[in-house]
């Protein structure tokens, strides 16, 4: 481990480092979908994933968990999220206002999530519903990108009604987490 400062008092950790490096790989993959060097995008895409899988694996196998990594792990999370919406939005302008939706999804869930921090309460963890929201996003951008990338097909309609459910599958989730917010905010005044 690596120590990261008396005034942080933590260590900085392999699955801390591994956030890191999925914050870091956000500049490469917007350089990348700006070219429209979708493929190289969509490696760096696949390198964030399997480093958000291992660093949560790692955290669990190795009791390598801490607060730091508990915030880093969301925070890099939602930051590659934003940065593909905004980049997919650019790209294919017909689902911008799906995409300020989900924008607006997950600064809310950020904000939230600093609210309850600043209480001095631990934000929920990724439920169900949740990651049910994030796959769609990312199988319907696969497909989106996927169709103009490799094969030349644009189809307008097809990208509105992925991006729709998409929505829709978000708007319920971020429902379900502020059912869940409110619970603690409730839970927290009344210790």
């Amino acid at each position: 481990m690596i120590d990261i400062g008396p005034s942080m008092g933590k260590k900085l950790n392999i699955p801390n480092i591994l956030s890191i490096i999925r914050i870091l790989l956000i500049v490469p993959f917007l350089i990348f979908i700006s070219k429209d060097k979708y493929i190289l995008a969509g490696l760096v895409l696949v390198f964030s994933g399997i480093s958000d899988f291992l660093d949560g694996f790692i955290a669990r196998k190795f009791n390598q968990k801490s607060k730091f990594g508990e915030m880093l792990d969301p925070a890099a999370d939602k930051l590659t999220l934003i940065a593909v919406m905004a980049s997919v939005g650019i790209k294919f302008p017909e689902v911008i206002p799906f995409m300020i939706i989900l924008v607006l999804k997950e600064i809310s869930m950020i904000v939230a999530s600093a609210f309850l921090l600043k209480r001095k309460k631990s934000p929920t963890a990724a439920k169900w519903y949740g990651k049910i929201g994030t796959v769609a996003f990312y199988v319907s951008v696969i497909i989106i990108v996927s169709l103009r990338a490799i094969w030349g097909i644009e189809n307008i309609m097809l990208n509105i009604s992925l991006m729709a459910v998409t929505a829709l599958l978000m708007i319920y989730a971020l429902a379900k987490y502020f059912k869940v917010f409110l619970l603690m905010i409730k839970t927290k005044d009344n210790n």
